[in-house]
């Protein structure tokens, strides 16, 4: 039996008799910088802005009642049966939605408390480019690339995607090459530039990544984009395209690159993991991992990116393993010549540059004990003992692992 769904608190209004495609205008009207849109029994239809929610008030709509979060979720997923039966069979669906003339949208459906709710991801109507995103100049270097594996890794929400998007915008505008998608729903739409782009969706044009993935070896693309390595499958035969001459960009939600490193290990047996390092060690080129950290102001969010590059010394970590004093992020934090570089020092960067707040900053830091080392002489008094001990040391530190950039990496 069907849990009953919560009841929702009285309003004057309802969502029955607005069409949904208003809604969502509206919405996007009344918050032109929302990233999502969420619909919630018992709640107005609310956008997120600069990672804080706001519900709206939209005419004819007021606090929504389980049946029209229903009917929202019922028109937007359509005719798409398979969405359908997986939101039916495993609580939840993601599809794409395309707003005419006003906007794309990422959207998962899910069932909570015996109701619907529907998070949409508003997709820019542009494809994002290095500017746009204020990208670290060194990763334009990861669109020169001929045969490996670059990925981009973070949270939900960190602009992975957008990231991804400004790397094939890249190369489709500068070379003349097949490029193949495989994304589950299709996010950005990318137009033939100099490059031929074909986009394959999830359960509409190929019914798995690792399916479509190993099809793709048998289309002569010269770049394949996975938009996410989900099992062990899918890396297997990421890594095949990467040791027969293709350019394999992807995803994982893994926090840093070491901890995506450990991921993709870690999806196969104890028994073939020797083996998988070696194949990983020689064909990653790039594990880029992005953050988005809001700005104290509330004026919108500001990225920190992490680089891992592959070294001499960076595949050998990944080949054997990090140990004392080996580990990826003291090759990052000694790679900076070599256009690597660690969140904890980009943070350090953003919080004296006032991009960040210090808390906001120890918040999102791998270490928070040491970054507070780091921000001695901005927590601590100048003439205080602590900050005295510490001015020396930390003088010779920023001497040795300073580099040019520019510190303000917003997504847009």
């Amino acid at each position: 039996m069907d849990p009953t769904p919560p009841q929702p608190p009285k309003a004057a209004e309802t969502a029955g008799p607005v069409p949904t495609a208003n809604i969502i205008a509206s919405m996007l009207h009344a918050a032109q910088k929302s990233s999502d849109l969420i619909f919630s029994p018992g709640r107005a239809p609310q956008v997120e802005t600069g990672g804080q929610l706001a519900q709206l008030k939209i005419p004819g709509v007021g606090v929504l009642t389980a049946d029209a979060t229903a009917r929202i979720a019922a028109d937007l997923i359509g005719r798409n049966s398979h969405a359908l039966e997986k939101l039916k069979s495993e609580g939840s669906c993601d599809i794409s939605y395309s707003l005419a003339k006003v906007s794309r949208f990422r959207v998962n459906v899910f069932t909570q408390r015996g109701s619907c709710a529907i998070v949409m991801r508003v997709i820019a109507s542009t494809v994002p480019d290095f500017k746009t995103l204020n990208l670290p100049t060194q990763m334009a270097e990861a669109a020169e690339l001929r045969p490996g594996i670059v990925l981009v890794t973070g949270p939900t929400g960190s602009g992975k995607s957008s990231t991804l998007a400004a790397l094939v915008n890249k190369i489709n505008e500068e070379r003349a090459c097949h490029i193949i998608t495989i994304e589950d729903p299709i996010e950005f739409l990318h137009s033939h530039k100099r490059a031929t782009v074909h986009q394959r969706e999830l359960h509409t044009d190929a019914p798995s990544f690792a399916l479509a993935l190993r099809a793709a070896l048998r289309q002569a693309p010269k770049l394949i984009l996975v938009g996410e390595m989900r099992d062990r499958e899918t890396i297997e035969v990421a890594l095949e395209a990467a040791e027969t001459g293709h350019l394999v960009y992807s995803t994982l939600h893994t926090i840093d690159a070491s901890k995506t490193v450990d991921r993709i290990i870690g999806a196969f047996a104890l028994g073939d993991q020797a083996a998988v390092r070696m194949r990983l060690s020689k064909s990653f080129r790039y594990i880029i991992s992005q953050r988005l950290l809001p700005r104290p102001d509330g004026g919108g969010r500001v990225a920190a990116f992490e680089i891992l590059k592959s070294t001499l010394r960076t595949r050998e970590y990944v080949q054997k393993g990090e140990g004392e004093g080996k580990t990826l992020l003291d090759a990052m934090r000694d790679g900076s010549t070599e256009g690597m570089q660690c969140f904890d020092d980009e943070i350090e960067k953003l919080i004296r540059s006032g991009a960040i707040d210090i808390q906001t900053g120890l918040a999102y830091a791998t270490n928070a004990g040491n970054m507070r080392l780091q921000l001695a002489d901005l927590l601590e008094p100048p003439d205080s003992p602590f900050n005295q001990a510490a001015a020396a040391p930390k003088a010779e530190s920023k001497k040795e692992s300073s580099h040019a950039m520019d510190p303000e990496f917003e997504h847009i």
